[in-house]
């Protein structure tokens, strides 16, 4: 894949491609969360409000959360609830919040219905109580404050009394009109500031009580808390799908297998000659080789190809495929017409290039070079570490062929072969490209391939 955005279309052929091993892997997410399920098992939430009376600011009502989710009310829960519960254990099963308005609420969590709805009554409780405590408390230097402002206050009306006295005296002894109304007036004053100190003590006591009150008993939860164990499983396959799908995207991503014949054949510096199909079956003849149960279990969610290879294309009948091998034999062998000696090398992972090459070799049929041997000689090495086996004879113009399947090698591995070749003193002739298609019957006889012939055993690859 290139570095363009990822389409809808390439997700879409992936999932139509790879929608049995996509599946698997959704199967192994979901099984994975119902174990998650048992092992935590379900939680309920239970939830109360606390009402704080007058206006209050963001940043109050912040700390009146913090309050109630402090140590002190929690450790009073606790001793209160019982049941061995501690305070650390009660601080991981208790939130606190904002709601809306002045409203704190106040959440208990719980593996039982009934449990959950004890310990937010009970959270809520000790957090009222020890509100109320913080607000009556004679130690605390703001209430220490007002109070010495009160009495400050109180004495200065007293004063004010004493001067509104000698006044009203002062006044009585005069009998005019308007001494009169100067002591009514004067009595009027003295009433006003009895009735203001009236209303300062009220005050002064409300303050002293806080303005707190518990909306009502919390409710007992019907269902338990998300995630559900429903939710635990379909999330599992959800979550495992995605990885399935971005694993796919991202491996065909730093895929760096060439699929071009030009540009395989730029990499191993020769001439792509031909390109052949293979049907993908068996040779005739061939054993089957014993197959474990990890290769049939990955059967059964996978074909083995690469998802983003183009489509296999129905092969051809057995004339035209024989057609296309001669022509590609002719080319190998050049214009002059002249039978030359050469090595056919294969990748030894490479069954579609087996086969290619079996087919390549009984192309060639039984025709031999001047000195009477087989031109071609199949030769099986490692594309990892390639090593080719040295003949000794370079009599009748040896040379080299390779024939390997689109997109199963990286550049940097027919680089390799290049380089093989180049050290064993071989020339590489041409480069045979093979392409995986689907078998074709003809006239209700399945097409089968020619015997093939036997692979030099002898001169396997070895190491470098």
């Amino acid at each position: 894949m290139s570095d363009d955005t990822v389409r809808l279309s390439t997700v879409g052929l992936l999932v139509r491609r790879r929608w049995r091993l996509l599946l698997a892997i959704a199967a192994v997410g979901a099984l994975l969360g119902a174990v998650v399920s048992v092992l935590m098992p379900p939680k309920y939430v239970a939830s109360t409000s606390a009402l704080l009376q007058g206006p209050h600011k963001p940043d109050e009502l912040k700390t009146e959360t913090q309050v109630a989710t402090s140590s002190v009310v929690l450790t009073r829960s606790a001793e209160a609830l019982g049941g061995g519960l501690t305070t650390d254990e009660l601080r991981q099963s208790v939130s606190a919040k904002v709601a809306d308005g002045n409203v704190i609420a106040i959440k208990g969590t719980a593996t039982t219905p009934e449990r959950a709805q004890q310990i937010a009554d009970r959270v809520a409780q000790e957090y009222v109580r020890f509100s109320i405590q913080l607000a009556s408390d004679s130690g605390d230097v703001t209430a220490q404050t007002l109070r010495e402002r009160r009495e400050a206050l109180q004495s200065q009306i007293a004063k004010t009394n004493d001067r509104i006295t000698e006044l009203s005296d002062a006044a009585a002894k005069n009998t005019s009109v308007d001494s009169v109304q100067t002591r009514t007036e004067l009595q009027n004053l003295r009433t006003e500031l009895n009735d203001a100190m009236t209303k300062l003590d009220a005050a002064d006591q409300a303050s002293s009580q806080a303005n707190i009150a518990i909306m009502g008993q919390a409710e007992r939860p019907a269902s338990p808390a998300a995630p559900t164990r429903v939710q635990l499983v379909a999330g599992g396959a959800f979550l495992f799908l995605l990885l399935g799908v971005f694993g796919h995207l991202a491996a065909a991503h730093r895929d760096r297998r060439l699929h071009d014949e030009p540009e395989i054949a730029a990499a191993l510096g020769s001439p792509a000659v031909a390109g052949v199909d293979v049907p993908d079956e068996p040779l005739a003849g061939a054993q089957a080789s014993p197959v474990s149960w990890r290769t049939r279990l990955l059967r059964l969610v996978s074909d083995g190809q690469p998802w983003n290879a183009p489509q296999l294309q129905p092969s051809g009948d057995v004339h035209s495929r024989e057609v296309r091998y001669r022509r590609a034999l002719a080319k190998i062998q050049g214009e002059s017409g002249a039978v030359r000696r050469m090595l056919v090398l294969v990748p030894d992972d490479d069954a579609i290039a087996r086969q290619a090459a079996a087919q390549l070799a009984a192309a060639a049929g039984g025709t031999t070079d001047g000195y009477g041997r087989t031109p071609l000689r199949i030769v099986e090495i490692s594309a990892a570490r390639p090593t080719i086996p040295d003949i000794g004879d370079t009599s009748g113009g040896l040379g080299v062929a390779v024939i390997l399947t689109a997109g199963t090698r990286t550049g940097w591995e027919l680089v390799r072969i290049a380089e093989a070749c180049a050290d064993a003193g071989y020339d590489v002739l041409g480069t045979v490209v093979a392409h995986r298609t689907r078998p074709r019957a003809i006239a209700g006889r399945p097409d089968q391939p020619h015997a093939a012939t036997a692979v030099d055993g002898g001169a396997m690859a070895g190491s470098g």
